[in-house]
């Protein structure tokens, strides 16, 4: 027996989210019905990140155990040719048995990107969060300047989180601005459930001037989910890639 880990690139439009669910299609149930389908073994996949409903990955990680000869570096190949456009394993390696991608010390790099402009082109709504009202993208950065570091983010997560601790770690935390595009980019060693949406939601709120930069550190101190932090659309939120210990990247 062998594991595999997968690096997985998607295109979260026409699924709902990672995670198999019994309501719609998912990247995890076609995932694993294609390895089904080249391997002709009955296969788990255990993911490291179980992203939303329209939520993009260009590097999600997965892994899966089986008895097949196939080389680890082909299984790449061997799934791209069987599996949909829009989800790509951009690399296969083997890795031990007792690897598991949610159970090693990583970090995480997630982009939230928004087109801040008059008018949305329509190739352009699927990937990004559109704003038609300006934009103060220096506010921006000095309400997020208090996120970075260890803090409970009890505030900017979903209520129906379950995890255990809302305390959290991040980073690194840049935004960029390049004509109408903007992307808020962070990085942390894990995060709770909608977290990143609902910072990026609430620094676009002091973005257009409904809050001052200090509401941000309000807002944390809280420690209290409220309608002030404002969850952002899930079409703008990309997971860029899991740099794991010890790894380069």
């Amino acid at each position: 027996m062998r594991r595999i880990r997968l690096t997985v690139a998607y295109d979260g439009t026409n699924y709902c989210g990672w995670q198999i669910q019994p309501n719609g299609i998912t990247v995890e149930e076609v995932l694993k019905k294609t390895i089904e389908k080249l391997t002709g073994e009955k296969v788990t996949v255990l993911g490291a990140s179980r992203t939303d409903s329209g939520v993009h990955a260009l590097g999600n990680v997965a892994v899966f155990d089986t008895e097949s000869r196939i080389p680890a570096e082909r299984f790449s190949y061997a799934l791209n040719q069987k599996l949909p456009r829009d989800i790509t394993v951009v690399e296969s390696r083997e890795v031990p048995l007792t690897w598991h991608p949610r159970y090693q010390n990583s970090r995480k790099t997630y982009e939230y990107r928004i087109i801040n402009a008059p008018v949305l082109y329509p190739t352009e709504r699927l990937y990004h969060c559109f704003v038609s009202f300006p934009l103060d993208v220096e506010k921006m950065r000095e309400g997020a300047a208090c996120l970075t570091g260890e803090h409970d983010f009890a505030s900017f997560c979903c209520i129906r989180t379950g995890a255990k601790s809302t305390v959290r770690t991040i980073t690194d935390l840049e935004i960029f601005q390049e004509g109408e595009y903007i992307t808020i980019r962070v990085t942390g060693t894990g995060f709770l459930y909608n977290m990143v949406r609902i910072i990026a939601g609430t620094l676009i709120r002091v973005g257009r001037g409904f809050y001052e930069p200090e509401k941000v550190q309000e807002l944390l101190e809280g420690r209290v989910r409220t309608r002030e932090a404002v969850t952002a659309p899930p079409e703008g939120l990309f997971l860029i890639k899991i740099a794991y210990e010890g790894e380069e990247g």
